[in-house]
Parts: C-alpha cells; sequence; structure tokens
C-alpha cells in the first residue's frame, strides 16, 4: 500500500511539475567542452524550452556531477535524472543486444551514417526499445564519434611496435582487438584517461581525434597519433526516465521528436567537422602523425570480418538472450542504407541533415504510443 501511494505522489509531482514549468534535471560525465555536451546538450535543451513555451526546462549537471557514466541508466530509470547520456559499453549486461550494436560499430567507416542507422534502429526495433523499457527508460536517439585513432605516449606504427602496449578500450570489440595484437586492454572511464596517459597506467588510448581539442584535451599529453581507423564508438544521446516521457503529454513529445532530429544532425555535422581542426592543431602543437603499416592495416581487416561473423552468435550465447542476428543485419543494412542518402545532400548543411533525419526517421514516430 505504501509502494502504491508513494508512486502515485510521485506521479502526481510530475504533472504538477510539467504544469508549473519547474525544472528538470538532464545529466552527462562529459566535460562542459565536449561535443556531446556544448553541441548535443546545451543548444538542445534551449531547443526543448523554447518548443514546448517552457513547460518542459531542464538544468544540466556535466562532468559525472551528478551521476557518473556507469551509473546513468539506474539514474535515470530511479528518476534522479530526467533525461541522460548512456554509453551502452557502460551497461554491457543491462543492455546486451545495444552492446552487440557499439561492437559491430567496429566495422564503421561513416559516423554520420552510422550515427542515423542507430537511431533508426532503435526507434524500429521493438527488441531494443524493450531493453531499456526494463529500465524504466525510453531511448530516443544515438550518436556515434568520428571513427576512432591510437592516440599514444610513443610511436606506434607495426605489430612489434604495439606489443605489450596498455591500451585503453571501450567495448567487446576493442578489447578483443586490442588483445589481438598482443597489447594489453585496459578499462578506465573517460574522465581518467588524461591522468592515466600521465601517470604511465595506460601507454595509448583508443579515441576519435576531436578529443584531441575539446572535452579531454588530450593533445597536452599524448605524442603520437597513429592514423588507423578502428571503427567508431556508439551511445545513446536522449534517454528519458520513463514516468516523465508519458506524463508530459503527446503534444510536448511530438515537440521534443521534432528538436531531436534537429539535434542529432548538429551533433555529427560537428563532429564531423572538429576532426580536421584538431589533427591540424595537433600538427601545429608538435605532436607525431603516424601511418600505419601494412602489418596492421591487414590485422585489423581480418579482425573485422570476425566481428560481423560471430559477434551476434556470441551475444546470444554469453548474455543469454534470444538469437539477435536479425537486429545486427538490420542495423548494417540501415548504416548502408545512411551512406547512401548522404551522398546525396550537403552533410555540412544542417538544415539539410536535420531534414532527412526528420523524414526518414522522426516524422514516423508516433507521439501518442511510442514508448508508453
Amino acid at each position: 500500500m505504501r509502494k502504491t501511494l508513494t508512486a502515485a505522489a510521485a506521479s502526481l509531482a510530475l504533472m504538477t511539475s510539467v504544469a508549473h514549468a519547474d525544472k528538470y534535471q538532464a545529466t552527462t560525465w562529459l566535460a562542459p567542452s565536449h561535443i556531446l555536451t556544448s553541441v548535443g546538450y546545451v543548444p538542445f535543451l534551449a531547443d526543448v524550452k523554447a518548443a514546448t513555451n517552457g513547460k518542459v526546462d531542464f538544468e544540466l549537471y556535466s562532468s559525472g556531477s551528478l551521476v557518473p557514466a556507469q551509473t546513468t541508466l539506474g539514474a535515470l530509470g530511479d528518476n534522479v535524472a530526467q533525461l541522460g547520456l548512456v554509453a551502452t559499453s557502460y551497461n554491457p549486461s543491462e543492455l546486451p543486444v545495444s552492446g552487440l550494436i557499439n561492437d559491430l560499430a567496429f566495422v564503421a567507416k561513416n559516423d554520420m551514417a552510422t550515427a542515423f542507422a542507430l537511431t533508426e534502429t532503435m526507434l524500429t526495433n521493438k527488441r531494443l526499445q524493450d531493453e531499456f523499457a526494463k529500465h524504466d527508460t525510453v531511448a530516443l536517439a544515438g550518436y556515434s564519434t568520428p571513427t576512432y585513432l591510437m592516440l599514444c605516449m610513443r610511436d606506434v606504427r607495426d605489430l612489434n611496435d604495439v606489443k605489450g602496449l596498455k591500451i585503453r578500450t571501450a567495448g567487446t570489440a576493442q578489447n578483443e582487438w586490442v588483445a589481438s595484437l598482443g597489447a594489453v586492454p585496459v578499462a578506465v572511464t573517460a574522465a581518467d584517461v588524461y591522468s592515466g596517459l600521465e601517470r604511465g597506467s595506460i601507454d595509448c588510448t583508443l579515441t576519435d581525434p576531436t578529443s584531441l581539442e575539446t572535452g579531454l584535451k588530450l593533445w597536452e599529453v599524448v605524442k603520437t597519433i597513429t592514423m588507423l581507423e578502428q571503427g567508431t564508438s556508439l551511445g545513446v544521446t536522449y534517454v528519458y526516465n520513463k514516468d516523465f516521457w508519458s506524463e508530459i503529454g503527446p503534444e510536448n513529445r511530438r515537440k521534443l521528436l521534432d528538436v531531436t532530429a534537429r539535434s542529432v544532425a548538429r551533433v555529427q555535422i560537428a563532429y564531423s567537422q572538429a576532426v580536421g581542426k584538431a589533427l591540424k592543431g595537433s600538427q601545429e602543437r608538435g605532436l607525431k602523425i603516424n601511418q600505419p603499416d601494412a602489418s596492421l592495416v591487414e590485422a585489423l581487416a581480418k579482425f573485422r570480418a570476425n566481428v560481423i561473423d560471430t559477434y551476434p552468435g556470441r551475444t546470444a550465447k554469453e548474455r543469454r538472450v534470444p538469437d539477435p542476428t536479425d537486429i545486427a543485419k538490420q542495423f548494417l543494412e540501415l548504416q548502408a542504407k545512411w551512406a547512401k542518402l548522404l551522398e546525396g545532400i550537403d552533410v555540412n548543411s544542417e538544415d539539410a541533415v536535420a531534414k532527412l533525419v526528420a523524414d526518414e526517421i522522426f516524422s514516423k514516430v508516433d507521439e501518442k504510443s511510442f514508448g508508453l
């Protein structure tokens, strides 16, 4: 009885806050300067407030000041925050199928197409929706980092250079890739990468080149960049508390969906444009840019083929979930679809990319039923 009354009181409070435009909490563990914060959240939250005439208004907590990366999913389900960024690599047990898609991104070569393929898969695949619903959350959009490179404290050009190095990774595919090279995968949070490199507890990190200039500002500590493109890393940009999503009503849900289409376009454009700037700035600061030799390139091609062929079956066996091969197939097919769609527009135009994302994905989402 007490639990029922508590739930009812919480629901009443939530409905009251919508009516009176109280602030909600949005959380990300990333720094204010990180693209997913400065581009993915700050303007997005302003757009949400404007679109809903102040009825939905968030206060942003960055740098993990509210909750850290590993517990963000649970905190959203518990209504500690109503909106947050979730990286599935931190929750492999809770989000096994979503984690599989993150591992499949190891074969990605077009980060914008990959981000939109992830978003479309999440919004159309019931198993993925149900996976988040089990944790009392609703996932609305995905992101993809630019292609990962190897940022190190020493030169890495071939297989012999990489053997024995301690390399920071995120996710099963990256762990196994690094181990296959004879190196040691190390799991540390993004916030600890800078200090780990500085102290010598890690020798390299796999990350996208925008982290050189923004967010972690790794160009202050690393010495070299190895230009071996090792897939991307995926996450869910906007995950909502399920009760919040329900209680704001269909009109506000529609407005959030429309605003999200533009925001996911904005993030991916910012990512793409930041890569060249970060690499140029790194060279100007004296960082050495190394090209990988054939031994590394060939090892990567072999490993990528293994990911596609074996990871869905392994996920089913190791995580004890129904075979997700159909989800993997859908995601890979959507990657190809989006790569082709993006060839026909100016990918540096926010209006053009946002319209395509809205037309292909968000306009087709029913605000009266999705996530309820």
